[in-house]
């Protein structure tokens, strides 16, 4: 017989079905013996009545194949339980369970959570991040592909840095010394001059001695990048329409997900509203009495303030800061002539935490010799990367999200190492 998904058990009641999967549960009534089990399609109850040697080698996270009936049952779930005839044990578990895994709340902190990965990942509220976590990835995707978007893969090993810094790890590269990549943003830019419109879904790594509950040092970054704009906008516009797309294919798809956190999808107006750094930075000094005008950019608390403001203001949980300043933005960042000393870039911020970041870059070869020669930088070392803007690039840009942290800001968990499978960060290289 073959097997059937739990899920699909509904559709044999009154038949014998054989069902595979995880032991979740057990629970001895009396002579009654009750069995949850979980598949990747969902969780059904079992029934062993009066045959308890059938259960006496079971324990929880033992694999098994079972063959029973199915029958209804208002009070389980879906509405029917499996009256079990017949175990097959699989594999047994050979330790105690280090982690309580059940539907309710899990007693554990993060270390220890993250520490037993393998089994904390089977909690179905757990599972849950990632299961919506895929689905983020697959819509940006699907919407990019839409917009007539072409899907690249570019090197994670790579001779120099995008960003620049020293947040960037060294590798050692047979008789090299190489990088990994801090972003797709050099190939994404190349890419451009042969199919205008490109995205990846890829890992990046940052180097940075951050201990904080918003950094990962290696992250999956969600990248495109775009040619022939006018401005930043069109970046922004895009992205506007590309979140009020996800959110609404979300609503279809992963409501029983977000149900474990307690969490509403969130709502994406049809323009999400922007403001100048300074612009921010003054509604901050005036509102909230922050001092920061001047500053570079936004720290942790203006950030989560500026989104209170916009969700009081506009009714918005998502807002564009624009226009930071020239000298801490990387060096292809296109400068605003109109506005000296700032660039055509943006932070998208959400629920009091940055996003995204994007903007405009230079396209034109002699521009990037003036901002190279301004910023002492040798043009030699990136004669790969410069190479396509001699022969012709268009006005472009692009922009990155970070996939952790759009997925813990849907879901309001309070760090982001929650929304990584298995995290990296100063601390941590296993599992």
């Amino acid at each position: 017989m073959e097997r059937a998904l739990i899920n699909q058990a509904v559709n044999f009641i009154n038949q014998e079905i054989w069902v595979w999967g995880w032991i979740h549960k057990i629970r001895k009534l009396g002579g009654i013996v009750f069995i949850i089990l979980r598949d990747y399609s969902g969780f059904i109850q079992g029934v062993i009545e009066n045959q308890t040697d059938l259960s006496e080698e079971l324990s929880i996270g033992t694999v098994v194949k079972l063959k029973g009936e199915v029958v209804k049952e208002e009070r389980a779930v879906q509405g029917i339980e499996l009256k079990i005839k017949e175990i097959k044990i699989q594999s047994r578990v050979v330790e105690d369970y280090p982690l309580q895994i059940n539907k309710k709340k899990i007693s554990a902190n993060l270390d220890t959570l993250l520490d037993y990965r393998s089994v904390s990942l089977r909690y179905p509220q757990i599972s849950a991040i990632f299961k919506i976590q895929a689905q983020i990835a697959k819509l940006f995707r699907e919407y990019l592909i839409t917009q007539n978007f072409t899907e690249i893969f570019t090197p994670k090993i790579v001779c120099a840095g995008a960003e620049g810094g020293s947040n960037i790890f060294k590798v050692e590269y047979f008789d090299k010394t190489a990088y990994l990549a801090q972003s797709p943003q050099f190939y994404k830019q190349i890419m451009v001059g042969v199919f205008e419109r490109v995205f990846e879904v890829g890992s990046v790594f940052r180097a940075e001695q951050h201990n904080t509950a918003r950094h990962l040092n290696e992250y999956v970054s969600l990248d495109y990048e775009m040619g022939f704009i006018e401005n930043h906008l069109d970046i922004m516009r895009l992205e506007n329409n590309l979140l009020i797309y996800m959110l609404k294919e979300l609503k279809k798809t992963s409501q029983e997900e977000f149900k474990f956190f307690e969490m509403e999808i969130p709502f994406v107006p049809e323009e999400i509203p922007h403001l100048k750094l300074r612009e921010a930075q003054s509604i901050l000094e005036k509102n909230y009495h922050k001092t920061c005008l001047g500053e570079p950019d936004l720290d942790p608390e203006d950030e989560r303030l500026i989104c209170q403001y916009s969700k009081e203001k506009y009714n918005s949980e998502f807002i564009f800061i624009t226009h930071f300043p020239s000298d801490k933005r990387p060096f292809y960042t296109m400068d605003d002539s109109e506005d000296p000393g700032y660039t055509k870039s943006f932070d998208l911020l959400f629920r009091g935490l940055e996003i995204t970041t994007g903007g405009q870059r230079i396209n034109r070869y002699e521009d990037y010799l003036t901002k190279m020669k301004k910023l002492r930088m040798n043009p030699d070392n990136f004669n790969f990367y410069l190479e396509a803007f001699k022969y012709g690039m268009p006005p472009h840009g692009g922009l990155a999200i970070g996939l952790e942290r759009i997925t813990a800001r849907m879901l309001g968990l309070a760090n982001i190492r929650e929304a990584s499978l298995f995290p990296r960060d100063i601390n941590r290289l296993i599992p």
